[in-house]
């Protein structure tokens, strides 16, 4: 089944998934804020941890911008749990096992290791805006300095669409 490509300007899809207290967590909760949704591989891998820390010392900028910071992986709740806990992070981190959402947003993709293809999740930030729409996507995300970098484009896009 052919996936609808997400472009900046389409509607976000709505997705559902628990986080790491195991309780539901859905796109509609966030209508009337920015959603900066951040796809990782995997909890406590260095760049992961790097992308994580650094969502986390902006969390109060981002609040002040009416955002919010969800990062979604195939880890377990559990795991999540104890990533939050030993790293001392203060983002969301929802848990998609099945991979539902990874698909749906593109992000679960066929990649390359040592000579070897397998199934795994793209780096990929979406910027979601209070009316659920896509307003930027990076795409093959290096994790260090992309927090900051993320906060500059919500700044950006912001001060574009306030009215004068």
């Amino acid at each position: 089944m052919a996936k609808k490509e997400l472009k900046v300007g389409t509607a976000a899809p709505e997705f559902s998934l628990k986080n790491q207290g195991e309780e539901k967590v859905q796109l509609e909760d966030f209508r009337g804020r920015w959603v900066v949704l951040y796809f990782y591989p995997k909890d406590n891998t260095p760049g992961c941890t790097i992308e994580a820390l650094d969502f986390t010392k902006f969390t109060k900028d981002f609040e002040k911008l009416k955002a919010v910071v969800l990062g979604v992986s195939p880890d377990s709740c559990q795991s999540h749990s104890k990533f939050i806990k030993g790293k001392s992070l203060t983002v969301t981190l929802l848990s998609d096992p099945e991979h539902t959402m990874l698909e749906t947003y593109g992000v679960w993709q066929l990649k390359q290791f040592m000579g070897k293809s397998y199934m795994g999740v793209a780096r990929t930030t979406f910027l979601i805006d209070p009316d659920s729409r896509i307003a930027f996507i990076w795409n093959g995300v290096k994790a260090d300095g992309h927090a900051e970098a993320v906060k500059a484009k919500l700044k950006e896009i912001q001060k574009e669409t306030s009215p004068v």
